[in-house]
């Protein structure tokens, strides 16, 4: 699971960084158009990039910025990141208009509050298409997820969609097994890899 490492701020409108492309659902069966994601690092904050070239069906509350339980319901990108020492992981949802919402886990399925709680400090981002594609971008504090998960070079973490709603399709980066969907598998995500974002040869879509 690679995560670009940049020495200079980032910021929206400005982001220059590969995006990695989801070419199948769950089933193994081709999307259209592939959802795109990527995470990157600065000194200061974790940024996760989340984009698709088809119209995203919205969370009727949803609103950009707003924090909102359920985006699930309807189109999202989720980013899950583990702390293998603890068990515990972090789920937060980003929306194509860049509503958003996150929850611990103690372990698989296991809420620490039953709606959720706010991470302190998030920005979201998000431009809609005309042609309706999306992309969405959101930052958090490294501070907080470094108290909250120790984030850092044995974090696991995984990077999913849910598109097409409401005839949804289940989307994952990193293969997790199993016939139904079921993304709270944080033994089976891969090991965050840490790419200097100014080096040759990187990744790009698959």
């Amino acid at each position: 699971m690679h995560l670009f490492r940049s020495k200079q701020p980032l910021e929206w409108g400005a982001l220059d960084l590969p995006l990695l492309g989801i070419s199948t659902d769950w089933e193994k069966k081709a999307i259209d158009s592939p959802a795109a994601w990527s995470l990157a690092t600065d000194e200061e904050r974790l940024w996760f990039i989340a984009s698709h070239g088809k119209p995203a069906k919205l969370h009727p509350e949803s609103r950009p910025g707003k924090f909102l339980p359920e985006l699930w319901t309807y189109d999202v990108a989720e980013l899950f990141l583990a702390d293998p020492g603890s068990g515990r992981y972090l789920e937060i949802n980003l929306a194509p208009n860049a509503s958003w919402w996150s929850c611990d886990f103690a372990g698989p399925r296991q809420r620490a509050s039953a709606d959720g709680e706010a991470i302190p400090e998030v920005t979201t981002h998000a431009e809609l298409d005309p042609g309706g594609g999306w992309v969405a971008a959101m930052s958090i504090p490294l501070d907080l997820l470094r108290a909250r998960i120790d984030f850092g070079e044995s974090t696991r973490a995984n990077v999913c969609f849910i598109l097409n709603s409401p005839n949804q399709r289940f989307l994952t980066a990193s293969e997790l097994g199993g016939e139904i969907p079921d993304f709270h598998q944080p033994e089976r995500f891969p090991k965050l890899t840490f790419v200097d974002a100014d080096l040759p040869g990187l990744p790009g879509r698959d």
